[in-house]
């Protein structure tokens, strides 16, 4: 069977989403309309009263406005308040609602993958958070789509991944993206460290307060302000900001010495392309280290068939909240654990010795531990030991000790 794998792009009014295997240039988004670029697919759902039946997408929006239909829109928002939502007389959970729709939208490039789920799932929105984790991962559950086939990222990561799987002349120096929408106007800029390896991405970013006047001078000058003194490979555009024909003098002022790119998909995209990623379905060279990555290396020491090994608890450009990681080891020495840690840019770790404190009087190399790391923020980790005995020669204490690390 041949690998897929899909880019989700969701926010509260609507959805994209992409399409991706191997020997395709790019990944494809899928279209309302054949032949057409309408990737905008509306968040909302319509049952018919008396037969049960369900719509979603742009038909649920167009059967809203015909007898005997109710209609819900919002899912996301809706969802995330954990907010109930009465179709048909009935009272229906709104996470439900939205998986409904998740698992609809699914099955739109069902005819390139032969019907089978991704191999991975990536699923992007402008912020990423606790809540929202905890809601897809409910999602993955519901639809039995084992966790490590679900990714998930914010715009800005999905920018990440789409800026560098594009030919190297569009990569070659920094590259910049303009997101705009009513109501924000940000710029960002990739910038790529080539000495290092994996080569380390950090992000710029700026925002201004949105064009109300003069679109096509107050954004020219804007641009201008922005690129001065920085090379830049390419500039993508994308939001409904820039929809119509009001670009004139701005344009200008971006073409110089960059190619300029205008979009819709770009996020669901590098959403497709990230999962590929994830998945080592292609090389990469590269490490994010964005607001929501872990900034450095933690691990453990051990000795396993006479070699000694780092075991890593969290990587440096994993996402906070999908990181963490669980050893058992056999306490050697005195009762406490040492961690080392190490930035992706150094060559060097600095060690830190956590104390278990009150441990039972044991010989040595009798004691299993259970080691679990677990990140609470981007800079701190929970720490959690466990003594789990000897088997049938030392009973386990129940004695736990738990530690915050701050990265």
């Amino acid at each position: 069977m041949e690998e897929n794998y899909l880019g989700i792009d969701l926010n509260d009014k609507y959805a994209m989403i992409s399409y991706y295997a191997k020997g395709m240039s790019e990944p494809n988004t899928f279209s309302m309309v054949t032949g057409s670029e309408i990737y905008q697919i509306p968040l909302c759902a319509a049952r018919q009263r008396g037969t049960g039946q369900w719509f979603f997408g742009e038909e649920a929006k167009r059967r809203s406005k015909e007898e005997g239909f109710s209609y819900a829109d919002g899912l996301l928002r809706r969802a995330l308040a954990k907010e109930p939502v009465e179709l048909d007389g009935s009272i229906y959970d709104s996470a439900e609602l939205l998986f409904m729709f998740l698992k609809r939208l699914l099955q739109f490039p069902a005819y390139a993958s032969g019907g089978e789920w991704p191999k991975k799932l990536a699923i992007t929105v402008e912020y990423m958070n606790m809540e929202l984790q905890t809601l897809f991962g409910l999602f993955a559950e519901w639809l039995k789509l084992p966790p490590k086939r679900l990714m998930l990222l914010d715009y800005r990561e999905s920018f990440y991944y789409y800026a560098f799987s594009q030919p190297k002349e569009l990569c070659a120096n920094d590259v910049a993206l303009c997101y705009y929408t009513s109501k924000k106007l940000w710029f960002w800029r990739l910038k790529r460290d080539k000495r290092t390896l994996p080569q380390v991405v950090t992000m710029e970013e700026e925002e201004f307060e949105p064009l109300l006047t003069d679109r096509d001078e107050d954004f020219a000058k804007i641009a201008e302000s922005f690129f001065t003194g920085k090379v830049v490979s390419a500039v993508y555009l994308i939001g409904d900001g820039f929809d119509g024909d009001w670009m004139k003098r701005s344009l200008s002022v971006l073409c110089r010495g960059k190619r300029v790119f205008m979009g819709k998909n770009l996020f669901c995209k590098g959403a497709c392309y990230g999962a590929a990623v994830g998945a080592k379905a292609v090389g990469w060279q590269c490490l994010y280290m964005g607001d929501n990555e872990i900034m450095v290396n933690v691990s453990l020491k051990a000795e396993h068939h006479g070699k000694t090994e780092f075991l890593p608890l969290v990587l440096a450009g994993e996402n906070w909240y999908e990181a963490g990681n669980e050893y058992e080891v056999i306490l050697c020495g005195k009762p406490s654990v040492d961690f080392w840690f190490q930035p992706p840019k150094s060559s060097e770790a600095v060690v830190r010795s956590l104390e278990l404190k009150d441990f039972p009087e044991r010989e040595d190399k009798m004691t299993r531990l259970r080691i679990s790391a677990k990140p609470m923020a981007a800079d701190k980790l929970n720490v959690s030991i466990r003594d789990l005995g000897f088997g049938e020669l030392v009973r386990c204490s129940e004695k736990v000790w738990e530690y915050t690390i701050n990265l």
